[in-house]
């Protein structure tokens, strides 16, 4: 009996995951990838280090996914700890970090996804790298091959008897997500993609560039409506960007005028705005960089409290330590989604059943980020690319028939 042939559209994390799962059962596996190469996000995330999951109780970490429900079950069948078996079945040793997040003990990617390919190379699974798809009809897609200059020099059509879209969200289209895939499937089956864990802007005066690049650190952040988040903050000349404010995306999605909206900084936590306020009247007769110095601030956290305060406050203790604590930071939007880590948005929860595959068409099954659900940076985006991954491939063995599995499963 001949074994059926699987496409998987994307060579990233989704896309290798559900590779290796089809591997192990009698099924032809075939990866294209419009890229020359695989896994080129994983790689760019992991050069200063790869965060792959996170340590935390499983309770606590599927409320960090919109919608978490949806999410849920699919984490549970493979969230860290299955991860850190797995990282161990490639000979990549990991560690859990301070802050809860797991990292492979080389702390680069490159080591797990040299492993990771070699182990699907010794599965047989076929790479088709600079094979470009253009097309969906149904289970037969059409391709263009690329030379390295990203000219087409052929184009075909092949059907396959199942098909995993694992094509990313729509962030950093120059590794491979660049969202094309929208095309293919029935508009009222999508959310927009949008730009999440992504940065946020503000129209600095010249006097904030001697700053850029510097941190605020160990300081609190919120919009209106959400509770105070701690971390540290990035002055990026554009505006401000970290984990910190990642975590304040969403909220600042559903709350604020993305064109005008204002993010609150405590500068110092630890600190009452009276005891505060106390240190300035001691400092009183010194030049005001000074006292703020001997308040606590750093040279970033003095640079953008003056920036953001009116002039006519900075003599007045009582004020500015009310700027300390909150700190009102006007924004002028999100950057774009190109700069995102990551996207929300995509193929709607109703457009797929319980094994994902698609409603409207037998046999589609759609994996990763290209489905509509969202999370902050910590080793959450992966983790969910991986599990959605594994739930993809098994709908598609289910659905094809091949419940026992090869001499690799």
């Amino acid at each position: 009996m001949s074994r059926p042939d699987v496409a998987i559209i994307g060579a990233g994390a989704a896309g290798l995951m559900a590779a290796e799962v089809l591997a192990g059962y009698p099924v032809n596996v075939h990866i294209f990838e419009h890229k020359p190469t695989a896994a080129r996000k994983i790689l760019m995330a992991g050069k200063t280090g790869l965060n792959i999951s996170h340590a935390e109780n499983h309770e606590l970490f599927v409320s960090r996914y919109t919608p978490s429900d949806w999410l849920a079950p699919f984490v549970q069948e493979f969230g860290s700890a299955q991860i850190v078996e797995w990282l161990a079945g490639l000979g990549i040793e990991s560690f859990v970090g301070s802050t809860g997040r797991i990292f492979p003990v080389q702390m680069k990617a490159s080591a797990l996804v040299r492993a990771w390919l070699k182990r699907l190379n010794d599965y047989e699974v076929k790479f088709y790298y600079r094979h470009r798809c253009v097309s969906l009809d149904g289970l037969t897609l059409g391709f263009e091959v690329l030379d390295s200059k990203g000219g087409v020099t052929t184009v075909f059509q092949r059907k396959f008897a199942a098909v995993i879209l694992a094509c990313g969200g729509g962030s950093y289209a120059s590794l491979g997500s660049d969202g094309r895939w929208q095309k293919w499937l029935p508009e009222e089956l999508l959310t927009p993609l949008y730009a999440s864990n992504v940065g946020v802007t503000v129209a600095w005066s010249a006097y904030m560039q001697g700053v850029f690049g510097q941190p605020l650190k160990r300081v609190k952040a919120w919009v209106d409506g959400m509770a105070a988040q701690q971390g540290d903050i990035i002055i990026s000349h554009y505006g401000l960007e970290s984990g910190l404010i990642y975590k304040l995306n969403s909220a600042i999605r559903q709350t604020c005028d993305l064109s005008n909206f204002v993010l609150y900084v405590d500068l110092l936590p630890d600190k009452s705005a009276e005891k505060i306020y106390q240190l300035l009247i001691k400092s009183k007769k010194q030049s005001l960089n000074t006292a703020l110095k001997k308040v606590g601030l750093d040279a970033s956290k003095i640079a953008i409290l003056r920036e953001c305060t009116p002039k006519q406050d900075w003599n007045n203790p009582k004020k500015m330590a009310c700027h300390i604590k909150m700190l009102a930071v006007s924004c002028t939007g999100l950057r774009p989604i190109d700069e995102a880590i990551s996207t929300g948005g995509g193929v709607k929860r109703l457009a797929v059943a319980d094994d994902l595959q698609c409603h409207h068409q037998a046999g589609l099954f759609c994996a990763g980020e290209m489905l509509d659900w969202d999370a902050p940076t910590g080793g959450y985006l992966l983790t969910a690319c991986f599990a959605t991954a594994r739930v993809a491939a098994k709908g598609v063995l289910n659905w094809l028939g091949c419940t026992q599995p090869n001499a690799n499963g």
